[in-house]
């Protein structure tokens, strides 16, 4: 047995136990144990010890000030006391759309330092204002535009965004920065034996010669600031591993204040609360900082601040008053500490362990803002292709072309929709991606198209590390064209153990790899090269183990001093190193066909700017129900961060859970905005159609809610795809000013449908308590039962029974929907929609629905349809009616598009044309209609049902109208009258 196939089987036993080993935190540095955060963390504890005699040593030369001639970007030289001969450079620029950039760059250092980390997350070079003017005053600089105001202090140095003359964000409010300059290491000079010296003639003594020797001694000047010891600057141990860190320390330190800000989101990946306890200050929560620092991290605890699959160095800080953010452009290794000086303000302290200050300040003031001002810089979430939205069915492994076949058949004698099914390592003929295992898939292509028979997808899985034999086609063409990661050495390529054996990585930052790795998804031969014949363009692809994994590696990764295109050390860009895999696959995809058409790509480690490229789920959690709950809180925040297509193993990826927890995944599950059931290769077969009644029953029910509710799913994913405001939303988003709402993470709203959703995550739950928070009626999805909230806030307690799950419709809502029930979502395209009118206190509704091809890219060329539905009362009238936002918003339909003009009959307008609305339902009127017609036409067919009215005081069922048959179509403009 080859000594890879040895440690794989290793491998296999130990991931088949996790009831026994969980996760293994030893594997992984806490920051005691990593050099740079230790030393971070040193600095802090000495700058509180020292208190108000603590002065950072970084100040402004103020003669450097240099204004460009637009006014737009102020620079200037900044001086470290402690190293006066070490030069440093600032720069402030203001954006159009209010955001402050900062960057702090060592001038005429001994090497470069990485400075490239925003050219990978941005979409482009931000564009400056032009409208600021900079004002020196003897202590500052400052610029002034609309109510924000950039200060920049001389001595110390300190950069302050306000907002009303008051302190949003504050940059090195408390000392911390320090940017560890580039050095060389001193050599220890040979020393031999010399006699002791002699007391002079007319000394007393020997003490005074003994005091000459000592006063030769070198005195470190930095060590009040620095620390006395070279602490881990030039080589640091772990378990067996050593990095031999040949620059020397390079760390960069800066304190991020948010003086007015109590609540801060953000930072994913990690498994905790949405807004982020403490990690420092008094009693904190955590006693590690959060780690951003991507890593394969198996059963990882269900609240922690290690560092999991992906790293998005963002943070949004909160209050009554306002919103900003924060993002810092870094690719290495980051530790944040969270602390609270008060109830009403925020601490963080950011080490990073190689790059230049590269921070992003966002003013808001909303959350709206924010979301936009980032969406700016990075790019809003891509709209995927709407067949993505619906269920997809995974395990580590189907074992065979006909375990797909079987597993899908059984699907349709059950009736349960279902979109995808996918495969995951064992396809691939000793784990070499792209060739098929010729024993158990012989006839791929066979396979595929009899999934895409019943309009379907597959999954195909392809990681980033490739085995090292010259019969596979990826690896020898990479190491032909040298663009495989370099071992510290710089030369050949690194070797390393995963699932393929002996593999080697290649390295996307190489440019020369892009067009090399796109040409390998090509499904016809070409004229030169390898390509993935045996494939089609029914089959999407799964990035995993791209943090990247490494099994013999320190802490389950690639060793930092490995080296990468353009001479920069792995440690200097591990956390983008994932996002350009998957970035470069979905390329790939995307270019299989002329035109293009959508990818999905799933990917498990991700960066600031990963959003553009597909989706990601929350890695390999445990079925419990700790990790279910965990995993909403999880979705939320990579929603914050941008990466709304996100979503958990339905079932968790390992263990058996009972059949009362899988129903309840599968209620969180369908409720996220990717759906996918997964599992470990150990663990029991589990599909839904396997499950004894009732469960199999209740299953079913909740995977036909999912493909009811996609007309919903899709709307809500093209405003995100414009507006960056994400899928998912929290309560601090929806109601910035309500303070109860803050922390809470188990309830939440989609896009802006209205449906409130609050999955159940705990065993023998029959009710629950789900907060509203406003003064505005709330019905019951299932049961139109009207719930009334207050203007403070207010808990109400509803039935949770295990085929419960607590789904409420906002007072004011239209919701669209398709009721049929189809065995995947193509096929509903042409099916028609019922419109649920949720009457507000005031009788009003609103709501949209946008449709398009959901494969191409038409969309971009005006080739959709977005319509708008109002519900108007006035006095004894309910006028219900549409509008063609397609029209009237055309600029903001489509994400990266401003249309010149919009055709409401468009190519894929009148594919739908026939479409039409088959049913109206409208809660909460105040008595029973005497008419409902389609103005211009005959009495409609309806039934009413009395109940309790939107603007009445009471709670219990809702009146119910349902119109039948409304004869209207979804691309025209219709209206229907409600006279009372």
């Amino acid at each position: 047995m080859q000594p890879w196939a040895t440690l794989v089987g290793v491998i296999t036993l130990l991931l088949a136990a996790p009831d026994v080993l969980a996760v293994k935190s030893h594997d992984f540095k806490t920051c005691s144990q990593a050099g740079f955060c230790r030393r971070g963390r040193a600095l802090s504890a000495r700058a509180a010890e020292a208190g108000g005699k603590w002065k950072s040593p970084y100040s402004i030369d103020s003669s450097s000030i240099s204004i460009s001639p637009n006014n737009a970007v102020f620079t200037a030289s900044v001086k470290s006391s402690i190293y006066p001969e070490i030069h440093f450079g600032l720069e402030l620029r203001v954006h159009e759309d209010g955001v402050v950039r900062v960057r702090m760059d060592e001038i005429n250092g001994l090497r470069k330092r990485y400075d490239e980390a925003a050219s990978w997350a941005l979409i482009a070079e931000p564009k400056i204002s032009q409208d600021i003017s900079w004002t020196t005053g003897k202590k500052d600089i400052r610029a002034k535009y609309g109510n924000n105001e950039v200060v920049v202090a001389f001595e110390p140095l300190t950069v302050s965004l306000l907002r009303g003359g008051k302190p949003q964000v504050v940059l090195n409010g408390r000392g911390l920065l320090h940017m560890e300059h580039l050095r060389s290491k001193k050599i220890e000079e040979t020393k031999t034996e010399e006699a002791a010296p002699q007391a002079e003639e007319g000394v007393e003594d020997q003490a005074v010669a003994d005091q000459a020797v000592l006063k030769t001694e070198e005195v470190n000047p930095a060590a009040w600031f620095e620390g006395d010891t070279e602490d881990d600057w030039w080589e640091e141990r772990f378990s067996s591993w050593t990095d031999s860190k040949p620059k020397g320390p390079e760390s960069l330190s800066i304190d991020i204040s948010f003086p007015s800000h109590g609540t801060i989101y953000g930072i994913p990946q990690h498994a905790t609360k949405l807004a982020l306890p403490t990690t420092a200050g008094d009693s904190p929560f955590f006693t590690d900082p959060y780690r951003l620092y991507n890593a394969d991290v198996f059963e990882y605890l269900a609240s922690s601040p290690m560092s999991l699959y992906g790293s998005i160095p963002i943070l949004h800080a909160h209050s009554t008053d306002s919103t900003v953010g924060i993002f810092h452009a870094v690719g290495s290794e980051t530790w944040i500490d969270v602390s609270h000086a008060s109830e009403k303000s925020t601490e963080t302290h950011w080490i990073s362990e190689s790059g230049i200050l590269d921070l992003f300040l966002m003013p808001g003031p909303t959350p709206a803002d924010v979301f936009a001002q980032y969406s700016t810089l990075t790019g809003t979430p891509v709209l995927p292709p709407h067949w993505s939205l619906g269920y997809h069915q995974c395990r580590w492994n189907y074992v065979s072309s006909d375990d797909v076949r079987t597993v899908q058949r059984r699907f349709d004698e059950e009736d349960m929709p279902v979109d995808v099914f996918w495969l995951d390592i064992e396809y691939a003929d000793e784990h070499k991606y792209f060739m098929w295992d010729d024993k158990n898939f012989p006839d791929p292509v066979e396979m595929t198209n009899d999934v895409a028979a019943n309009a379907r997808k597959m999954v195909v899985i392809v990681d980033p590390h490739l085995k090292r034999t010259s019969n596979y086609p990826a690896y020898q063409e990479a190491s032909d064209r040298k663009l495989l990661v370099m071992p510290a050495s710089g030369e050949g390529e690194f070797e390393g153990w995963c699932w393929s054996g002996s593999s080697s990585w290649i390295d996307f930052f190489n440019p020369n790899a892009w067009d090399w790795w796109k040409s390998l998804f090509k499904t016809t031969q070409l004229k030169s090269g390898w390509s993935w014949t045996l494939s089609t363009t029914d089959i999407h692809i799964w990035n995993d183990m791209n943090e990247p994994s490494v099994f013999n590696g320190p802490e389950i990764s690639m060793p930092r001093d490995n080296v990468h295109h353009g001479g920069w050390e792995h440690r200097d860009i591990h956390n983008i190193n994932g996002m350009l895999f998957s970035n470069l696959t979905s390329r790939a995809v995307q270019e299989r066909t002329d035109p293009p058409q959508r990818p999905f790509v799933l990917t498990r480690s991700f960066f600031a700017g990963s959003q553009r490229f597909g989706a990601m789920w929350t890695g390999d959690n445990l079925g419990t129900w700790e990790h279910m709950a965990v995993g909403i809180s999880m979705v939320l925040s990579n929603g914050i961060a941008g990466m709304s297509f996100a979503g958990s193993d339905v079932g968790g990826f390992f263990g058996n859970p009972e059949p009362d927890m899988l129903v309840r995944w599968y209620q969180v599950g369908i409720f996220n905005p990717f759906f996918r059931a997964h599992a470990h290769i150990d663990t029991k077969r589990r599909e839904p159609f396997l499950l004894e009644q009732p469960y199999k029953g209740i299953i079913k029910d909740i995977l036909r809610l999912r493909y009811t509710m996609l007309p919903i799913w899709y709307t809500a994913f093209r405003e995100t795809s414009v507006t960056g405001v994400p899928v998912l939303r929290p309560h601090y988003v929806m109601f910035p000013k309500d303070p109860k709402g803050f922390a809470l993470d188990d309830q939440y709203f989609i896009g802006n449908s209205g449906l409130l959703v609050k999955p159940i995550t705990s065993k023998g739950t029959i009710e629950t308590t789900v907060y509203l928070p406003e003064d505005e009626v709330y019905y019951d999805y299932f049961s139109h039962h009207v719930y009334r909230g207050a203007t403070k806030g207010k808990d109400i307690t509803v039935k949770a029974e295990l085929d419960q799950v607590p789904v409420f419709v906002r007072g004011g809502s239209i919701v669209p929907t398709r009721e049929r029930p189809r065995r995947s979502s193509p096929l509903m395209k042409l099916d028609p929609f019922t419109l649920r009118v949720s009457l507000s206190k005031a009788g009003s509704a609103r709501g949209d629905l946008y449709l398009d091809d959901g494969v191409t890219y038409s969309h971009e060329k005006g080739q959709f349809v977005w319509r708008e539905f109002t519900a108007q009362t006035a006095k004894k009238t309910v006028r219900i009616t549409t509008r063609d936002l397609g029209v009237e918003k055309k600029d903001a339909a489509v994400d990266g598009v401003a249309l010149v003009s919009y055709n409401p009959s468009n190519v894929f307008a009148e594919t739908i044309k026939e479409v039409r609305v088959e049913k109206i339902v409208v809660e909460g009127l105040s008595g029973k209609p005497s008419s409902v017609k389609a103005e211009g036409g005959e009495e409609l067919i309806w039934e009413f049902a009395a109940g309790v009215a939107a603007n009445g005081k009471g709670e219990g069922v809702a009146s119910v109208l349902t119109i039948k048959d409304p004869r209207v179509l979804i691309v025209k403009e219709w209206a229907v009258i409600i006279q009372l």
